[in-house]
């Protein structure tokens, strides 16, 4: 493995040196990072040791373009990973973009929530700390862009699903279901083939004007997250739970929804929901023999955005609802959260302070995310941050032992 991984870094670095020569319009950028973060648990354990170099590779010429983002990541305590996060073509036509290969895609407004941005799959191995360039990942797909004076129609054909990747083993950001008794787990319906009726669909229309800027989206598409399958063993003399069988399994879902933003004033208003039918959810209800039901399900948000005294700050509000709910289930009918966003610059613009923090209200947990950036010189910036978790329940307060603060160090050409 490492042989080939080693092989596929001088290919690559190969490609880059002869095109560079060859070729004078080529287009080369990126950054060479180091990523250091130290826990504050007591034992001032590292929770990441990442050297990361990633490359821009990117050439037009009269109607055809293309782009290849290869990238290395290095690690302290794992294997090298090496990969290619976007390989696509570009053709251009008068009234028609189209855009074939890996690559990513990015919709709605909001600020460190999914709701619409669905169409890449995300790398949830480190929870949501890193870039979201670095959490969305690279699809293999078609996309057409039809444009009609200010409105864009969008069309993306994904010919094999990608799922979600998790933490491993080992990680400080696994999360591990609760169970009553030890399962066993059986992985054979988690995998999506590869064939065409099991291809995904998203489409989207844009339209921008004076007022207001606004997309509709809709998709026919897998469930990025597997549903959990759970089935019971029950002695019948005792009626006691003796096994657990759980079969992790990607479903298809219906999704319809869109977003919004526009100008009033000094201040910007966003909005952004989606429509899930379809999804599956755990549930306790004893009639239903692999503990799972489908229902369908809401996912929106309202944020603002306004400038005091050069701070540029942000609020957001997203609410889930589970409709058709009912007590049987193990999800929360409502989960509500909020975001703030305060961020400034100073010394010229080379100092910049940022401060986000993510609120979950139902369980009185949240995220705080401080930075400190300097522009050190041209392309040289250093940065010290902290992540800090609140709380002892839901998706931040599980994390209550892994608060740390962190460093990075990059460079960027």
């Amino acid at each position: 493995m490492k042989a080939l991984k080693l092989f596929l870094l001088t290919v690559i670095f190969s490609f880059v040196f002869v095109t560079a020569l060859t070729a004078q319009d080529l287009s080369l950028t990126g950054y060479a990072r180091n990523y250091t973060g130290l826990l504050l648990n007591g034992n001032n354990d590292f929770s990441i040791i990442q050297n990361t170099f990633n490359l821009n590779i990117e050439q037009s010429k009269d109607f055809v373009a293309y782009k290849v983002n290869p990238y290395m990541y290095q690690y302290a305590d794992r294997e090298l990973e090496i990969g290619l996060r976007e390989v696509y073509l570009d053709v251009y036509f008068n009234s028609v973009d189209i855009r074939i290969g890996k690559q990513q895609i990015i919709w709605g407004k909001a600020d460190g929530v999914f709701i619409t941005d669905i169409v890449s799959p995300k790398d949830l191995r480190e929870f949501l700390l890193p870039d979201f360039d670095e959490i969305r990942m690279g699809i293999n797909a078609v996309k057409l862009d039809y444009y009609i004076n200010n409105n864009t129609f969008e069309l993306v054909w994904i010919p094999t699903f990608t799922p979600t990747r998790y933490p491993g083993g080992n990680s400080i950001w696994q999360i591990q279901p609760e169970f009553p008794i030890e399962p066993v787990f059986d992985y054979s319906k988690q995998k999506v083939e590869q064939s065409f009726k099991n291809s995904e669909i998203f489409g989207k229309f844009s339209m921008l004007t004076s007022l207001i800027d606004l997309e509709i989206m809709g998709a026919y598409a897998w469930d990025d997250d597997p549903t959990m399958h759970v089935y019971k063993q029950i002695d019948p003399v005792t009626h006691t739970l003796t096994g657990l069988k759980v079969m992790p399994e990607h479903h298809r879902l219906t999704i319809g929804g869109g977003s919004f933003s526009t100008t009033l004033g000094p201040f910007v208003f966003r909005g952004e929901g989606a429509y899930y039918s379809g999804k599956g959810f755990n549930t306790t209800d004893p009639a239903i023999k692999d503990g799972v039901v489908e229902k369908d399900y809401l996912h929106y948000l309202l944020g603002t955005d306004f400038t005091v005294w050069d701070i540029h700050t942000s609020l957001q509000f997203i609410q889930e609802r589970i409709l058709d709910y009912n007590n049987f289930i193990y999800n929360d009918e409502v989960q509500n959260m909020g975001t703030f966003l305060a961020a400034a610059d100073y010394l010229n613009e080379t100092l910049h302070l940022k401060f986000f923090m993510y609120y979950d209200f139902e369980n009185n947990a949240s995220l705080i995310r401080p930075t400190i950036t300097y522009d050190v010189a041209d392309g040289f910036t250093a940065l010290l941050g902290a992540n800090i978790f609140t709380g002892n329940e839901g998706m931040f307060g599980r994390f209550n032992e892994n608060d740390m603060i962190y460093t990075k160090i990059k460079y960027s050409f």
